[in-house]
């Protein structure tokens, strides 16, 4: 299945008319997928899933989609708009499941980009007969390509500079953690929200080790998140790497938490069958320096194909990205302790086997188009058909199907689903309905209970996006368990599908199990008829009753048509359902009536309506018993738990805050112990779940009880133990979830009308009742709950309540419903009613002119009843005869609640067109046109009193008389819209009459009774009845109601028994609508009655409110408190521009009545509901949020304890927006009611926050980069500081632009503070500009919400308010400064340079011994190294000292996700301490005294960048070319000159020296940009620093102190000033007497304390750069003060584009120094250090034992012999020698010599290679790699590719010692080193160190996996500097000059040869060696052949001459 979740694009173009109603197609393989069309946005959000079957293909490398978006056209074809194509690849490589393809342009027909863009999500299921193609090296290519070297060859040989030495910030180890910054991370990491954000993820690929194959050349791809990068390609076994890989997405968490990162390494020489080499998955989101086993990628559970060293961590917005420290030997260090394995080879197929038994409740429902077409045809919407149902399960991906089973609401399948697999998604839905098996509810963490570990792993579960832990699955999990399903009802399946369910949809059996066994049998097969028969005990079921009594229903929001609530569970109750029998589940129907202030209410009263619901289900008490008596347990701990938070916010003194804690711990052990879970032994609907989980609740209960007694015992800081309290809670949670419930939730559904509105889901076991012991009741079981409904896919999230009701529910079996007579209140009454109809034709009442209606019918007039046919249930009998009873709560008066209302009547006229305005027909109707009364018959109501006469209302869009016109088009008869000036063609005119009226007294007696004979009246037939007769009215009707009575029980138990309709008309059964439609509708009404009433007086105390949301312009909002209880309502006064209003009011309801028992009311009393609304003059006021207050109840008004106040969360749209301070208590009143002052008044004392007069003074020192207001800047402002009522106003800064500082910095008020800090009201600050023609608009505004970081004792004399020794000689009269700087040059100073500088001392502050030289055995200085900004190093406060840092904000704050601008800051400070009442003590001292000067300072500023790491990469090669550019004021330095090319961690060593007057360039911005020749620069970040901060602080900031004072060196002393200058003004600031020294300057007091230079330099290195002995011991005094050390700080740097994520980081150091004292030291030279030119020269004499690999002509073995050699990095400057032709033996004579020029950093030890990476690259690329020699021998061929034999590799810096004898040479000697553990490494030396060596190595091949010996060559290593290379000259090979040594010609045997070029001694050693005889007898044969040929032929002629004998 392939499934495309298109969710939203933007930017679309506009048409040329109007905006596009956006549409998208998806095609893939010509099949084509639409969403649907958005009316008139460019900016579309579809969120809708399309689907593509793939019928059982698998995705290949080349599949794509096409995603076209189109302008929907109603008529003609669809307009295109753009498209784009997207490429499945990474989905096809089974890299990913899912692939978020974000912010994708669109394109025209031509290929142009048109500016939009477009966001998906693809997912991918593969069949399961599918296998990922994991063989292929480009899958996945499409997305992003960062590997550099793609084209293979010599070019793509590149590597990357070392990350060990850059990749760290070098802090040492024991470096102490900042936990609340680690807390608050954590924090942070929980708050994740589930909408996109940015992420980035870091993957650096170090170097691999034991890679398998011969002469490879391997590249790492990586694929993340559907992204892959590349690294380089490399040479050899074991190549180093160290790339960065950088992976930019932007998601939801949850895909972070989901996706998995896979490692691959590939061989770039192998075809693409064969090219990968290993694999691992990374299973874990942050992987630190660790070694990664290598296997196949198709076999998990093969061997070792290598090590791959990498780190792997995921950064979100505002993270820290951990830092990774390289260990001194981690070159050497040993791989199978720092080793992952793969999850893979530890994990066992595990088949998890879904027996699916049957469903049942399966509701009838019509698909999409049959429902259309009964719109369009005009067919019975509302009948359904059965559905064909089937089930669907998904498992990690894989789903399988049940069977189809046609037309059945309750299927049987019994079907067994198998699913083999090792993952964790677990969902289970189809479109009927969805249900979660969640894996975490049937699992345990590891080690808490017997099971099988599968695998542990972090994921999702379902759509709700829950995180799992590791977890063990139980063998045996679910046995049978019916488990509910929710959807949607029809009318919200249009929408979004997100959000919980709000309609039952019915149940399936099911039972889930576990074997760790791969099962091959089928996927889908039938159950065994065993198992249907034991599952059968399974399914018994019990009768279940249930009972809702509905007090109250208030705060409605308007008031419409009337309103009912309907109660049900399952199918039971729901009016919809036509299956069950029909139930009392719905109230009778009430209409709302004003409360008098703001909401509505339903007026019930003294008669409370009650629903009864009966149903069947199994009996699973013992499971929900458990959870309940949990839940029981985690309630109370939750409520002391609050407590002991609260006590530790007030700050309580010890022993009550131990009190509170013990409190807490006592009752939780004693709950433990007290409230076992209950025995199972003899449950019935037992399973093996049962067990296992009981056994996981009782060993966790165990653990928390002993852990709250270890914790009594041995906690020393109880405060500490907060975190393991709220974790028990955490816990206690988790076990009370139930994964084998299976009784649906109890839903109440409102009802206005016939439209269902609100609901909300009630767990059942909440309301259950159980006879094991209280505690295992449900919570709310017979208790009086308030619900607050909520609307059904509420996007607003809450933002308007449509209902809170007060209900009390019981639940129970139907054996113990009698228990309920104990729980129920009041007395219930049965009914059966109908309503009488009536008509009035031509003046007469009647039933002729009833259309549509019956005579007799139910409330809605739609079902036709009569008397005779109404019979009493089962069990019920008639106890009275019908009489009228009108229903009160549907006769409410529009001015119902009202204390002013306005009558109002429309006066009509009409005409013919031209003619005189004469009476219309109707000449008075209401708004609509409907008949209405003369003004004159309006009588005055009783308890009314008029207040004006009938007046014309003007005041609206109208003439002069109040007329306005229309015309009427028939077949209207009136107009549809009205216009206010008169034309000739309006033909009808009218006018608004209106008479305002108010409350008065009620007359005695009065009392308006309605209609005598029980009638109400309607103008129309609809739901707005009256009680008394209109002239307008003409219909009417009256309830009859008939009272029953049980026959045989007591009790209200007795309503139990209601069960079924009372009947229906039978003459209507046979009609179309029939009984099908109105069965149920008429069913008994259940009321319970209250014969008295109790009376409360409520008093909410209202103080203050803080941290409230912006919702004006001018930042600030104009907040009022709308406080409701039941169904009344009060509004506090309106505070004007605050967010922290201080209101101080006691709002009193007088008169509260509530029904019931007050001991009931006192445990569960009503809410008050807070809501904080902004009043706006124009529009409707905004929400700012909600609170809820439970009030204290007194049943005595004589009890002493009185509420207290207390901080209320304040909630909007789900989010905190604030807090309030309030309190309630609602008292009985008795006979004497308690003193009430009125309806509104200040806090009393006892409840008001005791205050004390405090002083607070406010250091106002200046304005920072104010932004312009209303497009013109800030240039004359003040400060105005608020706080507890009193504001005071600073001086006007004259001009901001000379100086942004306020003329007097120090202000002064004196306010009432509350002695208890949280109660303290928070300062508000404003800056106002003071601007022509006297406005002062606010321009920004701060709120300090706690003081108590500034409160201080003002009588301890500290150095917090003074300024800095640097500050206060500036501060002093200017005069010039002397500074004589002691000259003293060593006689050894330049010598020293060499082997010393300012790196060796930056290399041995961090560690690092071998970079340092012997910098630290000379007893140099070192630094301090931070990890951090120095402001976040906590000794030293921020920096923020003299004066801290607000950020001034402005603006609207509409979403909760937008903070207000940040417009300004203020430099400024508090302090705050408490004043004595008495005015005749003296007061304390000022706190802020001897302040500098606040005008300008010029100074000189030193930046020293030393280096940046890992820089995020802007290049496509994933490197960059970083350069600095910093700006300071209006001085801007760019570095661009400097860059360095393609790094991402350069080593900068710049300083920067720039002017500054500060504090008008107060910030030094300081960015890193990417060098690009032809585009413009880009900014990878920035980093700011506040000079003035380090300038004002008294921490010395401005200029680190080093550890030792030196007049030479590299550590000569830079500041201005002498250490016993910096001494002499630090004493005199604060307080203390001048240091006094004696001894010549070797011994000095200071603060009443010796000290003595021999104490500070007794064990340490006297060196002959130390200056005087005074100045020695003053700075060795100053270190002691806590002052800023010499130091090198961590700067992160960030972008724009990504705000909250590091894009790298910078480390560097700033001095400051003003010009007024004098000049400064020299600055360091921390230029980098240049590397040294070094030569290898390598001799190749011999070599043995070499493979023989071929066979000559002759048979024999043979190798033509030759040796490659080249360093790693210079691959170019590849060296070989001669060929040693015809080696017989495999021994080769050579005596040739390479050479190797390199580039070396000695302190280092590293190679620094520079040269460009392609031939079209621009720049060199400097690489840092480690020294090695490669050695590689080869067998020579004329004809095809040469043959490789073996190699051999050396690390220069650790060598293997070589063999003497070529007997001794063994692979073994290699095996120690690659093993790499630390005790093997003996014999390995440095050759650096040797400088030359010779010996024997062995030579190393691959066969059938294994390493075999290839050969051993016998080589003269030596190296040696570029001088003595001069002095010792040596060419290459044996080529002049030949020399040191000089190498004679090989002494190769005879055989050596080439046969070729050599064809005499082919044939001397090869033909006549070996066949000289066959050539001999081949001679002696062809001479005996050539005798015996001549003897022949002359032999005829010699006989013949012998018996002719001519001669003779």
């Amino acid at each position: 299945m392939l499934r495309v979740v298109v969710e939203s694009a933007k930017g679309l173009p506009k048409k040329k008319v109007g905006q596009p109603d956006p549409i998208t197609t998806v095609v893939f393989k010509e099949e084509k997928k639409k969403t649907k069309w958005i009316d008139n946005e460019l900016n579309p959000v579809w969120n809708e899933v399309l689907e593509f079957d793939l019928k059982g293909t698998g995705l290949d490398s080349s599949s794509y989609i096409d995603v076209i978006v189109k302008d929907y056209e109603t008529i003609g074809k669809d307009k295109f708009i753009g498209s784009t194509k997207i490429s499945l690849k990474d989905l096809a490589a089974g890299q990913t499941k899912s692939l978020p393809s974000r912010n994708i342009p669109l394109a025209n027909e031509s290929g142009q980009n048109i500016g939009a863009t477009i966001n998906l999500v693809i997912g991918y299921d593969p069949p399961a007969n599918a296998a990922p193609n994991l063989n292929d090296p480009l899958a996945g290519d499409a997305t992003v390509d960062a590997g550099g070297g793609g084209g293979g060859g010599e070019e793509g040989d590149e590597t990357l500079p070392d990350g060990g030495q850059i990749g760290s910030s070098g802090v040492p180890s024991g470096q102490p953690v900042n936990l609340r910054q680690r807390f608050n991370r954590s924090q942070n990491r929980q708050r994740l929200v589930d909408k996109p954000q940015d992420f980035q993820i870091r993957v650096r690929i170090i170097e691999a080790r034991q890679l398998s194959g011969n002469n490879i050349k391997p590249v790492v791809k990586v694929h993340v998140c559907g992204q892959t990068h590349r690294t380089r390609i490399k040479r050899g076994n074991n190549p180093f790497f160290d790339e960065v890989l950088y992976s930019i997405i932007i998601c939801i968490n949850i895909y972070i938490n989901c996706e998995f990162s896979s490692l691959q390494v590939y061989n770039s020489y192998s075809l693409r069958a064969d090219s990968i080499m290993g694999e691992f998955k990374v299973p874990a989101h942050c992987v630190l320096r660790k070694w990664l086993l290598l296997n196949e990628a198709d076999d998990s559970s093969s061997g070792a194909k290598g090590y791959l060293k990498v780190s792997l961590f995921v950064v979100g917005a505002g993270d820290e990205p951990p830092v990774e420290k390289r260990e001194l030997n981690d070159d050497q260090d040993d791989i199978e302790s720092n080793l992952l394995l793969p999850a893979g080879m530890t994990l066992r197929w595990a088949t998890l086997s879904l027996k699916v038994f049957r469903a049942e409740d399966i509701p009838q429902m019509d698909d999409a188009f049959i429902q259309s077409m009964k719109e369009i045809f005009g067919g019975e919407e509302n009948k359904k058909n059965l559905v064909d149902p089937f089930l669907e399960a998904c498992f990690a991906g894989k789903k399988l199907c049940t069977q189809i089973i046609e037309k059945n609401a309750n299927p049987e399948w019994n079907q067994v689903c198998c699913v083999c697999d090792y993952r964790d998604r677990l969902t289970r839905n189809d479109a009927i309905g969805t249900t979660y098996l969640n894996l975490a509810k049937i699992a345990s963490s590891g080690g808490e209970i017997e099971g099988i570990l599968l695998k542990e792993f972090t994921g999702l579960l379902d759509w709700f996006c829950r995180i799992l832990s590791t977890i063990v699955i139980f063998l045996f999990t679910f046995t049978p368990v019916l488990h509910p399903l929710y959807c949607f009802f029809q009318q919200f399946i249009s929408m979004s599908l997100q959000g919980e369910g709000v309609a039952y949809r019915g149940r399936i059996l099911v039972e889930l199990s576990t074997k760790l066994e791969r099962n091959a049998d089928k996927t889908v097969d039938s159950i065994h008829s065993d198992d249907i028969l034991v599952v059968q005990k399974y399914q018994r079921r019990r009768k279940y009753s249930l009972c809702a009594v509905f007090y109250s229903a208030s705060m409605i929001q308007e008031p419409g048509e009337p309103i009912q609530f309907e109660v049900s569970i399952g199918n039971y109750g729901n009016k919809l359902d036509t299956t069950c029998k029909p139930l009392a589940s719905t109230t009778q129907y009430s209409r709302a009536v004003f409360d008098g202030n703001h909401y509505y209410y339903l007026p019930w009263v003294n008669t409370k309506p009650v629903v009864v619901v009966l149903s069947y289900w199994e009996d699973i008490s013992h499971r929900l018993d458990s959870v309940n008596i949990i839940l029981y347990i985690t309630h109370r701990l939750e409520s002391n738990l609050e407590a002991f938070k609260t006590a530790i916010l007030a700050k309580v003194s010890e022993n009550q805050l131990v009190e509170v804690w013990l409190k807490l711990l006592n009752q939780l052990i004693e709950d433990l112990e007290s409230f076992p879970t209950p025995e199972l032994e003899s449950s019935s609907n037992l399973t093996s779940l049962d067990i296992q989980i009981k056994k996981l609740r009782d060993s966790a209960l165990t653990s928390i009880k002993d852990g709250a007694r270890r914790m009594r015992e041995e906690a020393r800081e109880i405060r500490d133990t907060l975190p393991d309290l709220e974790t028990w809670v955490d816990k206690l949670k988790l076990l009370a979830e139930e994964p084998q419930n299976s009784m649906p939730d109890v839903i109440i559904w409102m009802i206005r009308g016939e439209k269902r509105v609100a609901y909300s889901r009630i767990p059942a076991h909440q309301l259950l009742y159980s006879t094991y012991s209280e505690q295992a009741c449900g919570q709310h079981c017979g208790k009086i709950q308030t619900v607050f409904l909520k609307y059904p896919m509420d996007k607003n999230k809450g933002l308007k309540v449509p209902v809170q009701i007060r209900v009390n529910m019981w639940l129970g079996l139907s054996a113990h419903e009698k228990k309920f007579n104990s729980y129920s209140e009041g007395t219930f009454s049965v009914f059966a009613e109908l309503y009488e109809n009536q008509a009035q034709v031509f003046g007469k009442w009647g039933t002729t002119g009833l259309v549509g209606r019956h005579k007799f019918s139910d409330v809605t007039g739609k079902l036709k009843l009569k008397q005779e046919h109404f019979l009493p249930p089962r069990g019920w009998e008639w106890e009275s005869d019908w009489f009228i009873d009108p229903e009160k709560a549907l006769l409410t008066e529009a001015d119902a609640g009202h204390t002013e209302f306005m009558d109002e009547v429309y006066q009509n006229e009409s005409r013919f067109p031209g003619g005189e305005w004469k009476a219309a027909s109707e000449p008075f109707t209401d708004v609509n046109g409907e008949k209405s009364r003369n003004p004159g018959e309006f009588d005055c109501p009783p308890g009314w009193m008029w207040e004006d006469k009938w007046t014309v209302d003007d005041n609206r869009a109208v003439d002069d008389q109040g007329w306005e016109y229309g015309i009427t088009i028939p077949p209207e008869d009136k107009p549809l819209s009205w216009v206010s000036a008169e034309k000739v063609y309006h033909v009808h005119r009218r006018r608004r009459l209106v008479r305002a009226r108010k409350r008065a007294a009620l007359p005695p007696g009065k009392r308006d009774q309605g209609d005598p004979e029980g009638w109400e009246f309607s103008s129309l037939i609809g739901w707005k009845f009256h009680k008394k007769e209109r002239s307008s009215d003409t219909f009417r009707r009256r309830r009859w109601r008939r009272k029953m009575a049980p026959e045989n029980r007591l009790g209200a138990s007795a309503i139990f028994q209601l069960e079924g309709a009372l009947g229906v008309d039978t003459e209507e059964k046979g009609s179309k609508d029939g009984a099908t439609k109105l069965f149920g509708a008429n069913t008994p009404t259940v009321s319970c009655s209250f014969d008295r009433s109790h009376m409360y007086h409520l008093r909410v105390y209202v103080y203050q409110a803080q941290n409230l949301a912006s919702m004006d312009k001018d930042s600030f909002s104009d907040p009022y408190a709308h406080v409701s209880f039941l169904h009344l309502s009060k509004t506090t006064e309106s505070l004007q521009a605050t967010l922290n209003p201080t209101w101080d009011q006691t709002l009193i309801f007088s008169d509260v009545e509530i029904y019931g028992d007050p001991q009931s009311t006192a445990q569960r009393p009503p809410d008050v509901v807070l809501e904080f609304y902004d009043k706006d003059q124009v529009g409707k006021d905004e929400l700012l949020g909600r609170s809820v207050c439970a009030p204290l109840v007194k049943l005595n008004p004589g009890m002493d304890q009185t509420p207290k106040l207390l901080w209320q969360p304040i909630i909007h749209k789900g989010q905190k927006a604030g807090e309030a301070l309030v309190a309630a208590e609602l008292i009985l009143k008795v006979e004497v009611c308690p003193k009430s002052s009125g309806e509104m008044s200040n806090l009393p004392l006892g409840i008001r926050p005791v205050v004390q007069l405090t002083a607070v003074e406010i250091l106002a020192w200046g304005l920072r980069n104010m932004k312009p207001y209303q497009l013109a800047s800030v240039s004359s402002p003040s400060l105005v500081v608020e706080c507890g009522g009193q504001r005071v106003e600073s001086a006007i800064i004259k001009n901001m632009k000379k100086n942004p500082n306020f003329p007097s910095s120090v202000l002064f008020i004196k306010v009432l503070l509350p002695k208890e800090e949280m109660y303290t009201p928070p300062i508000v600050l404003k800056v106002i500009d003071h601007r022509p023609f006297g406005r002062k608009p606010v321009v920004g505004q701060c709120t300090i919400t706690t003081l108590e970081q500034f409160r201080c004792d003002p009588y301890i004399v500290t150095a917090e308010g003074a300024m800095s020794s640097k500050m206060a000689l500036m501060a002093s009269p200017s005069k010039h400064l002397s500074i004589n700087m002691e000259e003293k040059t060593p006689l050894l100073e330049t010598q020293e340079k060499e082997t010393v500088d300012w790196w060796s001392k930056f290399y041995a502050s961090t560690g690092d011994q071998q970079k340092c030289g012997p910098y630290l055995k000379k007893g140099y200085d070192t630094l301090k190294l931070f990890d951090c900004e120095l402001e976040d190093v906590p000794e030293f406060k921020g920096l923020t000292d003299f004066c801290s840092t607000f950020k001034l904000l402005r603006g609207k704050n509409e979403s909760g996700d937008d903070d207000p601008s940040v417009v300004g800051e203020l430099k400024g400070s508090f302090k705050v301490y408490p004043l004595s009442d008495d005015p005749g003590v003296v007061p304390p001292p000022r706190q802020f005294r001897e302040l500098p000067e606040s005008g300008p300072q010029e100074c000189l500023v030193r930046i020293y960048v030393v280096r940046a790491i890992d820089l995020q990469p802007k290049d496509n090669n994933g490197s960059c070319d970083p350069y600095i550019k910093m700006s300071l004021g209006r001085n801007t330095v760019d570095d661009r000159d400097h860059y360095l090319p393609n790094t991402t961690s350069p080593l900068f060593g710049r300083m920067f020296e720039m002017t500054c007057f500060l504090p008008q360039d107060k910030d030094l911005k300081i960015s890193v940009y990417d060098y690009d020749l032809l585009t413009r620069d880009e900014k990878v970040g920035e980093t700011v620093i506040d000079l003035e901060n380090r300038f004002l602080s008294r921490y010395n900031s401005y200029c680190g102190l080093p550890q030792t004072y030196c007049i030479s060196g590299i550590n000569k002393w830079r500041d201005q000033l002498k250490p016993s200058e910096i001494l002499n003004n630090l004493a005199r600031l604060k307080g203390l007497s001048k240091p006094r020294t004696e001894d010549n300057g070797t011994s000095l007091t200071f603060n009443g304390k010796q000290y003595t230079l021999a104490e500070f330099e007794d064990n340490k290195e006297i060196h002959e750069h130390l200056g005087p002995a005074l100045e020695r011991l003053s700075l060795h005094v100053l270190r002691k003060q806590g002052l800023v050390p010499e130091h090198v700080e961590t700067r992160t740097l960030y972008s724009s584009f990504q705000p909250n994520i590091s894009q790298g980081k910078l480390q560097m150091w700033v001095d400051i120094f003003p010009k007024s004292i004098g000049l400064p030291g020299p600055p360091f030279d921390i230029t980098p250090r240049k590397p040294k030119k070094y030569f290898l020269r390598a001799v190749v004499w011999n070599t043995t034992d070499v493979t023989l690999d071929e066979t000559s002509i002759t048979g024999e073995r043979m190798s033509d012999i030759y040796v490659k050699g080249w360093m790693p990095g210079m691959e170019e400057d590849k060296q070989k020698t001669d060929v040693h032709y015809r080696s017989l033996d495999g021994d080769g004579n050579f005596n040739w010599r390479f050479v190797f020029g390199f580039e070396y950093l000695p302190a280092e030890q590293l190679c620094l290679v520079s040269k460009k990476e392609h031939f079209w690259s621009l720049d060199k690329t400097e690489f840092r790699i480690p020294p090695k020699l490669i050695i590689q021998i080869w067998d020579n061929d004329k004809f095809s590719l040469d043959d490789y034999l073996g190699t051999l590799e050396l690390d220069l810096r650790n060598l293997v010692g070589p063999a003497k004898t070529p007997e001794k040479c063994t692979l073994k000697m290699m095996d120690d080193l690659e093993i790499g553990a630390p005790h093997k490494m003996e014999q390995a030396k440095s050759l650096f160190a040797q400088q030359s060596v010779r010996g024997w190595w062995p030579c190393s091949i691959e066969q059938d996996g294994k390493k075999v010996l290839g050969g051993k060559v016998e080589m003269t290593l030596e190296i040696i500097g570029e001088a003595d290379a001069d002095a010792k000259p040596a060419g290459k090979g044996r080529d002049d000059p030949n020399m040191n040594p000089h190498l004679d010609p090989p002494k190769r045997p005879d055989t050596s040869f080439f046969w070729f070029t050599n064809p005499c001694k082919t044939m001397k050693f090869i033909v006549w060696k070996r066949f000289r005889c066959l050539f001999i007898g081949l001679i002696i044969l062809t001479i005996v052949v050539l005798f015996l040929a001549i003897l022949l032929y002359s032999l005829p002629n010699y006989i013949s001459m012998k018996i002719v004998k001519p001669l003779q």
